[in-house]
């Protein structure tokens, strides 16, 4: 349980007593419940979503729970999202882009990386419609957080220096790939049936070509990475569920 409460504690600003899942043995063994604080913040965005369709459309509704999961968790992952931005996109060498994620400030592409993502999830929240919604409003953060432990098993940590990602990953295991790839695919199915399992596979084959770019480009992961591919994967599962409504596949 120590373990869950460290999951908790570090992905979301959800508050817990400090002494739960303070150690460093806790946070490694916490990597395997990011998947399921994905599905307890999937769950109160679904919720939440209820609630506000009751008494606002369908756009405002959704823009209100981009913001409201950014707050949950801290706007944790939107900064690695824009300091991995600034990085990868100055086309400097390695070296360079790893001080330049570093570097607190965010600057131009990490502003717009980050304000494209926000509208994006909002879009395509306002998009996916019907039956379908519930279930791919708790699959979204389930799918970001499969995502990151799916990288953590097969990349390695790359700051010499040490730093917060390095804590939940001291060294790589499959297993942490494959527990990923399994949880988003069987909550796919779970929750919606062979659109989800088809949102997961989505999902996961985002999560690989980003670790192929991560490794192609740094050689290895950071905490910025592993935030930037969370944002990156979680709006796949809408994504898709927005083609299928828009092929009619399903209504």
């Amino acid at each position: 349980m120590k373990s869950l409460f460290a999951a908790f504690r570090f992905l979301t600003v959800i508050p817990l007593p400090a002494a739960l899942g303070d150690t460093e043995a806790d946070l490694e063994k916490s990597v395997y419940f990011f998947p399921v604080v994905g599905l307890a913040l999937g769950a109160i965005l679904s919720a939440l979503d209820a609630a506000l369709l009751a008494i606002l459309p369908v756009l405002p509704a959704s823009g209100a729970l981009v913001l409201v999961l950014a707050a949950l968790t801290g706007g944790l992952h939107l900064d690695g999202l824009g300091d991995t931005a600034d990085g990868f996109m100055s086309a400097r060498p390695r070296e360079r882009v790893l001080e330049i994620m570093k570097d607190s400030r965010t600057g131009p592409m990490g502003v717009t990386a980050i304000s494209f993502a926000l509208i994006m999830k909002t879009a395509l929240l306002a998009s996916v419609t019907g039956p379908y919604r519930p279930a791919m409003i708790v699959l979204m953060p389930v799918a970001g957080r499969s995502a990151m432990v799916m990288l953590m098993g097969v990349l390695p940590y790359i700051r010499p220096e040490g730093g917060m990602g390095g804590l939940f990953m001291p060294r790589r295991s499959l297993v942490r790939s494959l527990w990923g790839f399994v949880f988003i695919l069987a909550a796919g199915w779970a929750l919606a049936g062979w659109p989800g399992v088809a949102a997961g596979l989505a999902s996961a084959t985002g999560a690989a070509l980003a670790a192929c770019r991560v490794h192609q480009r740094i050689g290895g992961v950071t905490g910025d990475t592993l935030g930037a591919v969370c944002e990156i994967v979680e709006p796949i599962p809408l994504l898709v569920t927005a083609i299928f409504i828009q092929r009619g596949l399903i209504a």
